[in-house]
């Protein structure tokens, strides 16, 4: 349920300088928020992460999977991620972003945080697959849930709460200068869903 006193506004650009996030607000009534945070939790392909960081090979509580146009290998954090083809329901919500943002979208990384001791930490999203400028519209569904940028090298931070059906995107030079990350909260008990709508280049060179 969503408990917020107050919806939050639509905002050309979040940030103070070196890139753009672009806040749409809620794109998503509560109820139609609530049927696809339902749909997704039983329906999507969720495994636990895995990373290989600083030598060595770790698997997450948090949960995720990955959607595409085709059978999309992507790696991160060490690890390959093999792509399925769409969800209908998340193509659905791919062609409803589109034409909010008139950018075009051929993946999607869906994350699932169980409660709110799942979190991700600093990090920019940067592989060269996803090209110098990436545009990545990111919706999410259930718990109200902190999320951070900091600049790399300037003492800028920005902080919001991302409500079950808001949508925001970020582009330009934003995974070049900042960083973001989800906050722990041992409050929270209900669970998030995130979707990453992205451009993924196959081959890039």
């Amino acid at each position: 349920m969503n408990l917020e006193l107050f919806q939050p506004e639509a905002n050309v650009n979040l940030l103070p300088c070196d890139g753009v996030v672009e806040n749409y607000g809620l794109i998503l009534n509560e109820e139609d928020s609530q049927k696809y945070l339902s749909y997704f939790l039983r329906n999507l392909a969720w495994k636990n992460d895995e990373v290989f960081l600083h030598g060595q090979h770790y698997i997450t509580d948090r949960k995720v999977v990955w959607y595409g146009d085709e059978n999309y290998q992507y790696h991160y954090s060490g690890m390959a991620k093999q792509a399925h083809i769409w969800n209908p329901a998340l193509f659905r919500l791919k062609a409803h972003i589109e034409k909010l943002t008139g950018h075009t979208f051929n993946s999607c990384l869906a994350n699932l945080y169980e409660n709110g001791t799942q979190a991700v930490g600093w990090h920019s999203d940067d592989e060269p697959n996803l090209g110098k400028q990436a545009v990545i519209a990111s919706l999410s569904f259930g718990a109200t849930r902190k999320f951070c940028f900091k600049h790399k090298f300037k003492a800028e931070k920005v902080d919001l709460l991302l409500q079950s059906g808001q949508l925001i995107v970020m582009k330009g030079s934003t995974q070049k200068y900042w960083k973001h990350m989800l906050s722990k909260s041992t409050r929270i008990i209900e669970p998030r869903v995130n979707l990453t709508f992205r451009y993924f280049y196959e081959n890039f060179e």
